[in-house]
């Protein structure tokens, strides 16, 4: 029973070390200053939903790494939800916003994972003009969507057993 204890907070760190390397990833300065994305809380969650979704889908095809993937989206709705409640958004109205934001959340990997899959440039600009960027620069889609593009093909070089320690990154 300890050692089922043990694993479980394993699992918690190493979840806690991928979603704060996506964290990181999603507050590059350069998808504010040029590509497009504003500087404004729904910015940072644009930012942060393109990197989560980025890593669901380096996560997709792999079965080691599904329950990491949803233990991933679990931390970061539990973010969200503390993000809005530091924002000052009451007890109440709390379950009502959180959902609003998983539907918007999940409505971007639906527009976004055509694009993706096929590697379509102009499809992931189109969707990101209309998501992401829609308070944005939405002429700096090209360039954001090939950004993700880009990520998405660094992600997929990381070996499974760097992400199954936490790591977002290539071992050195």
């Amino acid at each position: 029973m300890l050692e089922r204890f043990r694993n479980r907070r394993r699992n918690r760190e190493i979840v806690d070390d991928l979603y704060a390397a996506i964290v990181e990833e999603a507050r590059r300065e350069v998808l504010y200053t040029e590509l497009g994305l504003p500087d404004t809380v729904m910015g940072r969650f644009e930012a942060l939903s393109v990197h989560v979704f980025l890593f669901l889908a380096r996560c997709r095809d792999d079965t080691m790494l599904k329950p990491v993937a949803q233990d991933l989206v679990d931390r970061f709705m539990t973010d969200i939800e503390d993000s809005i409640r530091e924002i000052g958004i009451g007890d109440p109205s709390v379950p009502k916003r959180m959902r609003k934001l998983a539907g918007m959340f999940y409505e971007r990997v639906n527009a976004y994972d055509p694009g993706l899959q096929g590697a379509d440039a102009e499809d992931l600009a189109a969707a990101l003009r209309r998501f992401a960027l829609q308070d944005g620069a939405p002429d700096a889609a090209p360039a954001l969507a090939a950004y993700i593009l880009t990520r998405k093909s660094d992600w997929d070089a990381v070996p499974t057993a760097s992400i199954l320690a936490g790591k977002l990154a290539e071992e050195a």
